[in-house]
């Protein structure tokens, strides 16, 4: 087919959907179709289909077909969409605050002003934190059962900032990584533009198939394994003791680094140690204050074996040189004092009310989620496309984010990621009661 008549044929498509005349939702005729009614090769509709799902028009799903996509909601919902225009109830984001926070700053920034080592915040700090800020950090952890020297703490701008070093330090691009098939949408983005290679593990209603992990390290040269065992982001499990020792096993057998993701461990109760724990020799650890305190405070932390250190010392250095020293002496002074132990407790309390809240208003609708966490799952019925869905409660004023930017697997499941920690709680049942109308219509 000339490229003309091919691009043509795109563009009459892309036009058709722009202009509403194939509304969301429509199904376009497969690709067999397609290539007998216009006299193409199949080779050749099916790139007509590609390009018109790399402009965000459509999306081909396996077993159904390929469908006309919502394209007023913004691409990658729930990713990088940080933005929520006025007006919008937020259940797309998390950052929990809790009364008092902002005069918990107010007392900490005027501590500081009468702090003797002021004048010092102002030039360059060590690229991993100063001596006492690594030791605080290191104690702070060990409240969490994970138990390392100073020495091995790093001190960074946010979790999503010691995701980006870890990954920076110790692969390369072309490396093969092991992810959730559903999983942190930051940690997707990330590396994706580092070009590192993803494949997804199947996931079970209790965690990872870690069977396939290991069938997975066989075929293919893994070279690393992120995981988040503890409130997983977005389903919420809790991997129990067996199932991380199974973890440390494969990844002893097959030589694997092991980035445990540990930014919502503080609000599980009773959770087993961390995997870092299992295996320190191998796993490197990040978490941060984000959630925990307040996401404007960018402090996070990696803990790593000794040999790795160094790496990850130079890749601060190379990306934001060290973490602004007012912001680490405020979080070390708030971890010393209590207050983030504090802030902790107040916050897994605060989520489990949500939680409850949410299984009230979402009486028999099927969801997924963790009794101490900020989000739930929510797969919607066989039918139901989730870029209408979330369109539909944008629309009722409501942001959510669908299942797109989670997802590892090519097929990518309809659901939607509803977050509660970002909203009143009498606007939050408001929310919950407009989506459970939506999805249950």
């Amino acid at each position: 087919m000339p490229r003309a008549r091919y691009k043509s044929l795109v563009d009459t498509f892309a036009e058709a959907i722009r202009s509403g005349q194939m509304p969301p939702g429509t199904r376009l005729p497969t690709h067999r179709q397609l290539a007998a009614e216009h006299g193409l090769a199949l080779v050749t509709a099916s790139r007509v289909y590609s390009e018109l799902e790399a402009m965000g028009l459509v999306s081909g799903e396996t077993g159904r077909g390929t469908f006309v996509r919502e394209i007023a909601l913004p691409p990658g919902q729930g990713s990088g969409q940080m933005t929520v225009a006025a007006g919008l109830l937020d259940l797309n984001f998390n950052y929990p605050s809790l009364p008092g926070q902002a005069e918990l700053l107010r007392t900490a920034l005027r501590q500081l002003a009468l702090s003797g080592d002021l004048e010092a915040l102002l030039r360059y700090q060590p690229h991993a934190g100063r001596v006492h800020e690594r030791s605080a950090v290191a104690r702070h952890l060990l409240s969490r059962g994970l138990a390392v020297d100073a020495e091995q703490v790093l001190v960074v701008s946010g979790a999503q900032h010691g995701l980006a070093v870890t990954l920076m330090a110790l692969l390369k691009p072309g490396d093969v990584i092991a992810v959730d098939a559903l999983t942190y949408s930051g940690f997707k983005v990330l590396a994706q533009t580092l070009h590192l290679e993803i494949v997804a593990i199947p996931v079970t209603a209790s965690g990872p198939d870690l069977e396939h992990l290991h069938s997975l390290c066989r075929r293919r040269p893994v070279r690393a394994v992120y995981s988040m065992p503890t409130l997983h982001n977005p389903l919420g499990w809790v991997l129990s003791l067996e199932q991380r020792e199974r973890l440390v096993a494969i990844a002893r057998e097959h030589n694997l680094m092991i980035i445990e993701d540990g930014a919502y461990a503080f609000l599980a109760e009773d959770a087993p140690v961390p995997v870092a724990t299992l295996a320190p020799e191998r796993t490197v650890y990040i978490g941060g204050l984000s959630k925990s305190v307040a996401t404007g405070l960018r402090v996070g932390f990696i803990a790593a074996p000794s040999a790795w250190v160094s790496g990850l010392e130079r890749t601060i250095m190379a990306t934001t040189w060290n973490v602004p020293g007012v912001m680490s002496a405020i979080a070390v002074a708030w971890i010393e004092d209590g207050t983030v132990a504090q802030l902790e407790a107040q916050k897994r309390a605060d989520a489990q009310a949500r939680q409850a809240l949410a299984a009230q208003v979402l009486t028999g609708v099927r969801y997924i989620s963790h009794p101490c966490s900020y989000f739930l799952w929510l797969p919607l019925a066989e039918d139901a496309r989730a870029d209408q869905v979330a369109m539909t409660l944008q629309r009722d004023g409501i942001s959510v984010s669908t299942a797109e930017p989670f997802a590892v697997s090519a097929q990518v499941p309809h659901a939607l990621r509803v977050a509660l920690g970002s909203v009143p709680m009498a606007q939050l049942r408001e929310a919950l009661v407009k989506v459970r109308t939506v999805v249950a219509w």
